[in-house]
């Protein structure tokens, strides 16, 4: 039961890097399944072979760079919006070796879609505002940023997923508290 808790949790982190980077989180659980870091479900296993790992970084470097640029990450965000929450579903179902394959694609698609699904509204919600600030200036600051947390959560989520969690739990948080409706000031 803990060992279920623990795949569950490391999921939910590896959806909420998905939500921010499409294919990082898949890299990095991919990797981490090659070396034995953690293990993968028996329908999931394909994620760590020579073929996935050489699309999944091709397809990290054609997104990490294409973040940096004006328009560009618009249009990543447009594709994002569903090719994030399958990300996000792949990468919550992956580890889930203590359920039978079926069950963990459930489980994976409710968690992992649901998590990515809101990390990514949050993050589009937020580059919107900042391109009209700043004209578009801090988009590659702000794209490394995302980059960073998107790793840093991947990691996190193999190594520390209670770590990992607790901060997709904060964020979900804060995102659903800034999207309920506010009382109108009297």
């Amino acid at each position: 039961m803990i060992e279920i808790g623990w795949q569950l949790m490391m999921g939910c982190g590896l959806a909420a890097s998905a939500g921010l980077r499409t294919f990082l989180p898949l890299l990095v659980v991919g990797l981490a399944g090659r070396f034995e870091f953690v293990g993968l479900g028996e329908r999931f296993t394909w994620m760590s072979s020579d073929a996935a790992l050489i699309v999944f970084a091709v397809a990290v470097g054609i997104e990490v760079l294409g973040d940096k640029i004006l328009f560009v990450d618009h249009t990543l965000d447009a594709v994002g919006t569903f090719a994030r929450p399958v990300a996000g579903a792949l990468a919550a179902a992956s580890p889930l070796t203590s359920m039978d394959p079926l069950t963990a694609s459930v489980v994976g698609v409710i968690l992992g879609a649901t998590v990515a699904g809101s990390v990514h509204a949050a993050k589009a919600t937020t580059r919107l505002f900042s391109t009209g600030a700043t004209g578009g200036l801090a988009t590659p600051f702000i794209s490394v940023g995302e980059d960073a947390v998107s790793f840093m959560g991947a990691v996190l989520a193999i190594f520390l997923p209670a770590v990992a969690f607790a901060l997709a739990a904060v964020v979900l948080f804060l995102v659903l508290r800034n999207r309920r409706p506010r009382p109108a000031n009297a």
